[in-house]
């Protein structure tokens, strides 16, 4: 009982509520994290690192209005149909539009054994809006 009214009194309510705000803060980060998203920054350097393969899951119309460079395009409808064309043998970092398509389609691809792949958090607009590079180019 004396623990409780430790807790309730007002000069302790403060640091019980940071205490659950911060416990709160870090679960939703470990939750976040868990996506397997990468920044931009972390995907250039699986690329440039690892050898990484981007792959590109917006529709098609999309890619070609502009997509990332050495980009493959796998439409996120037909990412179980055409995961066989992916290497299973490099880690495979995959692109959205905003990033939620990402999200399922590296779920697809885990659920088909491809284990090192990950999406770009933010997707296409994220690297548009780091301002950096996209080709119309095949």
């Amino acid at each position: 009982m004396d623990f409780l009214h430790f807790l309730l009194s007002q000069n302790n309510i403060f640091i019980l509520a940071v205490a659950v705000v911060s416990g709160v803060m870090l679960l939703m980060s470990t939750r976040k994290g868990g996506s397997g998203g990468v920044s931009t920054a972390e995907a250039i350097q699986m690329i440039n690192q690892r050898q990484a393969v981007w792959v590109d899951v917006r529709p098609v119309e999309q890619f070609q209005a502009g997509h990332i460079a050495q980009a493959r395009s796998v439409p996120a409808g037909d990412i179980e149909k055409k995961a066989a064309s992916l290497p299973k043998n490099k880690p495979l970092v995959v692109v959205g539009q905003v990033g939620r398509d990402a999200t399922k389609a590296v779920a697809a691809l885990r659920a088909q054994g491809f284990a090192d792949v990950v999406a770009l958090d933010g997707g296409m607009k994220a690297w548009s809006d780091a301002g950096l590079p996209v080709t119309q180019r095949a």
